[in-house]
């Protein structure tokens, strides 16, 4: 499986974006010019524009006759995230917020735990964010095409709209209080952090209820695909989605 559905040329691609094809971003070479219909579409629809050098563009493509456009085409179908945050409220359940998490195989981790535990999908930022490539679909053993995934360009102003709509948000994070003895709410989405930085400030300002796993070893972290694992499990069992 190809790590990306690679489109090249600049009609090509411009009739990707018109027909709404789910792009995860579009490579100009940086000895050319891309047509001003492209970046315009392509700003209307907050795809990602990278400069990048021919050569890469052409390895990406395998094809030399690229006209210095490539688009690299997500094998899954985004939806807006309204729609999750509907089916979330309708379902009285949860979804998953990953923050800026750029590590694939944890992309992927995430998204099978998320299915097997009922949630509804997943929301991911545009930017600095694994794309849905053939690593995180390994990863999750194709747990991914059965959940629902949308990308946003603010995690914030989304989020902001999910709490005007009834849903309660929570934060999985250092200092929180003990996952184990919180009664969740729900509508609900759990916040998971980089695997660096953890939960941003503005996100953590957002959120109801900042939780933490109690730990007791010697090392003070986990991986987030692990502490998701068992955040996750914590709702699956708090919320009753067990016995549904």
């Amino acid at each position: 499986m190809q790590e990306n559905y690679v489109i090249w040329g600049r009609n090509p691609v411009i009739e990707a974006l018109v027909s709404g094809q789910s792009i995860e971003k579009i490579l100009i070479a940086h000895d050319s010019h891309a047509p001003k219909k492209l970046i315009d579409l392509a700003k209307e629809k907050n795809i990602k524009i990278q400069i990048a050098p021919r050569q890469k563009l052409e390895e990406l493509a395998n094809n030399k006759k690229t006209q210095g456009v490539i688009a690299l085409l997500s094998p899954v179908k985004y939806v807006d995230e309204i729609e999750i945050f509907k089916k979330t409220i309708n379902k009285k359940s949860f979804f998953a917020v990953l923050d800026h998490i750029t590590d694939p195989q944890n992309v992927g981790s995430i998204s099978r735990t998320a299915e097997v535990f009922g949630a509804v999908g997943i929301l991911l930022p545009k930017d600095r964010s694994s794309p849905i490539n053939a690593t995180v679909i390994k990863s999750s053993s194709g747990a991914i095409f059965h959940i629902k995934i949308s990308k946003t360009p603010s995690i914030v102003k989304s989020l902001r709209v999910f709490k005007e709509m009834g849903g309660w948000v929570y934060a999985l994070e250092k200092g929180g209080k003990d996952i184990t003895k919180i009664n969740f709410n729900y509508p609900m989405c759990i916040i998971l952090g980089s695997e660096g930085e953890g939960v941003s400030k503005s996100l953590k300002d957002i959120s109801d209820v900042i939780t933490t796993i109690p730990m007791s070893g010697n090392v003070s972290s986990l991986n987030v695909s692990n502490a998701a694992a068992i955040c996750m499990w914590e709702i699956y069992k708090n919320l009753g989605l067990s016995t549904k």
